[in-house]
Formats: structure tokens, sequence, C-alpha cells
């Protein structure tokens, strides 16, 4: 058995992301949103557009301001008022303002914003009441980003702070990778789906749900095949169709040591190199890895097989560890591909063996500025579903390590947002 850090490198070693040129998608920007960028993109409008207040006041020279006080106010001619969106029509001389709202242009000779709060206006007059730094609250042309420079980086995952500065910068068609393909198929003949009446000694196949959901989640299209019965033809038939069709294959049971397991002995007479038979966590002890070669006319890129556990947690669990990463590198994404570890705070005692590393399904909250984890209540076996509902984190129990004690910092990988 493979050490799960050790398993995690073999697995990205042998992940090659999509193409930019190959596998790229132009699409609209209203439907970039959670995309992965495919190129870098450059603006061709200085931001801001032009100088512009960033208060509501009055427009003026700074010459004319610097040595005011409450006790020796300056008083200015208003020679117009620019509402956002309007082009000032005048130029400021000495002696004079201009009305002036936020985000409306900077009338030429001006320099200075001085906020209306330090004023009083009598009429078409103004007096100022608090001398302003020099060239305050205007925002420069270009201050933020000057145009023909990168903007937006190839790699990055798309979210909206990302689509206002795509919108900003009028960027109506948006280069993205498509979308990793993933095919999913269940094994086993005790599988029916969710729609047939269970009978004595079947199972309902939950695991199809699960992935597909999970695949979608990490942006990729999922490819749902169904349930594959435990025979040796039925399987590698479904094992082929989904090589035509897929970047990455994840079926799920079929892996152990059965005498219906037939996955890795299909895999070999397929042509696939195996890499991981086994992994040292729990659970998830018998999970799979295999990489077909490239076959013209598909791109130069190894086609990747996830045979993962069938018992539900065990499939979500190594999903979870191990085949997330390799999707995030295939897609596109530039960094971050390794799960999400943060450091905590046991709420209740965590037991493990010792002999694989563990992962224990709870819940993680913020409480008085630190993470703690709060373990899902009944059975932590790799059969138990029900217990996995509205969790967001997983405990992780070190090999050698057989419990963390109340209080104890722990390492908590997130598989869910925070609520």
């Amino acid at each position: 058995m493979l050490p799960a850090h050790q398993a995690e490198q073999i697995i990205l070693d042998r992940v090659q992301p999509l193409d930019p040129q190959q596998d790229r998608d132009l699409v609209p920007l209203a439907a970039a949103n959670g995309r992965i960028l495919a190129a870098q993109v450059s603006g061709q409008l200085d931001i801001p557009h032009w100088d512009n207040s960033a208060m509501d006041g009055y427009a003026v020279r700074y010459e004319d301001v610097a040595d005011c006080s409450p006790e020796q106010p300056v008083t200015l001619d208003i020679i117009e008022e620019i509402p956002a969106g309007a082009v000032p029509q005048k130029t400021v001389q000495s002696g004079q303002a201009a009305r002036i709202l936020t985000g409306s242009m900077l009338p030429a000779g001006a320099d200075t914003i001085v906020i209306q709060e330090d004023t009083q206006r009598q009429g078409d007059r103004v007096s100022i009441l608090a001398a302003p730094k020099p060239q305050a609250f205007v925002r420069h042309q270009g201050e933020f980003y000057r145009a023909g420079t990168p903007l937006l980086p190839a790699g990055i995952l798309l979210t909206a702070p990302d689509m206002a500065v795509l919108a900003t910068a009028q960027c109506l068609q948006v280069p993205v990778y498509r979308r990793p393909r993933v095919a999913i198929l269940s094994t086993g003949n005790e599988l029916v789906p969710p729609d047939q009446p269970l009978q004595p000694g079947q199972i309902v196949d939950s695991n199809q749900y699960a992935l597909t959901a999970l695949v979608t989640s990490a942006g990729a299209e999922p490819i749902p095949l169904g349930i594959v019965p435990d025979d040796p033809a039925a399987t590698k038939q479904a094992i082929v169709q989904a090589i035509s069709r897929a970047d990455i294959i994840l079926s799920s049971g079929g892996v152990s040591v059965g005498d219906y397991d037939y996955v890795d002995r299909i895999l070999a007479e397929l042509g696939a190199e195996i890499h991981i038979r086994a992994v040292a966590v729990k659970p998830g002890k018998p999970l799979t890895f295999a990489t077909f070669p490239p076959a013209p006319p598909s791109p130069p890129r190894p086609l990747l097989y996830f045979g993962l556990p069938g018992n539900p947690a065990s499939a979500l669990v190594t999903f979870w560890r191990f085949v997330q990463p390799a999707l995030r590198k295939l897609s596109g994404l530039a960094t971050g591909w390794d799960p999400t570890v943060i450091q905590g705070r046991a709420t209740q005692e965590l037991r493990s063996d010792g002999k694989r590393e563990s992962y224990l399904w709870g819940r993680v909250q913020i409480v008085n500025g630190e993470f703690e984890f709060h373990l899902a209540g009944g059975s932590h076996s790799s059969g138990n579903l029900v217990n996995l509902a509205q969790t967001n984190a997983l405990a992780i129990v070190p090999i050698g390590q057989t419990r963390i004690l109340i209080g104890e910092p722990l390492q908590i990988m997130l598989i869910h947002l925070m609520q």
C-alpha cells in the first residue's frame, strides 16, 4: 500500500493538462463564470478610463484651497455641475469650482476634490472650510490598469471579481478550457438504479449519482454510463466505450480482491499501465490508478483511469483525496490542485487503528476565531453514506496515530464550503 502523499504525487505526475489551443472554447462573457481561462487576457482601455472623482464634492485647483481653514475659508464660484456619466463642459479657472459626484469625470483645470462635508454652499458659490491634500479623491486614468498590459493570467478559475474585471475591459468573448469529460460506471450484479424496486440482496447504485454530482461540482462534464454486471466481457466493453468518449474514467467497485473483481486484469488486457493498486488510507484502500497511452487522433495526453472502491464512503473519500486534484490539473488550472487542508481542533475524541491514514467525516465551524471539527454521529463504516449528508470536512488521523484528544490540534480537509 502506498502512503496517500506518495499516491497523490504519482497521479499528478501523470496528469497532462488540456491543451490551451486544441482544448479551447470561446464563450460569451455571461457564460464564463466558473470556467478556467485558457489564455492571458489584455484590455484595450485604461482603468479608470478617465480621471474621475472618488467622492461627492467639488472639483477645484489645489493652489486655490491649499491654505484655507474653518477660520479662513476660501469661497469659489461654481461654474457647472457634473453628474455621473456627463462630460464636463467647462475648464476650472482660478477662483472657480465644479460640483461633482462620485464617478464623474474630472473637468479640465481641476486637480483635487474637496468632499462636500468640508464645504458650505450658498447659491452659486461654495466656501471651502478645510484644506485638502493635493490630488485628494482623484482617481487618475490608468491608475488601476494600463491598456495593453496583462489583465488576467491563463490558468485561473474565473469568479465574480474576475467577471467584473472582464466586463470593465469589455471582453465579450472569453477564451476558456473546455470542460474535461469524465465517464462514470458502477460495477456489480447487486446494483440496481434508484427507480427499480429493490429485491433481497440488491443495493441501490448511489455512487453513480454521487460521483456525477462531484464531477459536475469540479467543473467537468460527467458521462454516466450506468451499471455494469460482474462479467469480464461486459466490463471490458464498458471500459472500451468509455475510452472513446472521455479524458478520465471513474469506475466504482470491482477493484478489490474478490472473486468477481476483474477490473485490473481487463485494464492490462486493454494496454493500460497500472500505477497504483492500493493506498494506505481508510476508508478507500482498494484504489486503482492506471493510464492508457494516447492513440491518434486523440491528443498526445494519456487517458486516466480511476478504479474506486464500491463502498459509498470509500468512493467519495478517494474522489476528494485523489481524483479531484487530478481533475483540477487536467482542467488547465495553473495552481491549487491539492486538497485544501486547514489546522483546527477536535471537539470529540477521534480514533483510528493507526495502520492507515484515516479520514473521519463531519462539519468544521469557526468558533472564537478557531476551526472546530465536529464528528458526524453514527457509524463511520465505509458502507454508511447516511451520516455523510451535510458534512463539509474530513478530519485526518495520520498513520501511526491511534487517537486525537478533545482540544488537540488536527488537520482538516475541506470538502465543501463552510456554511
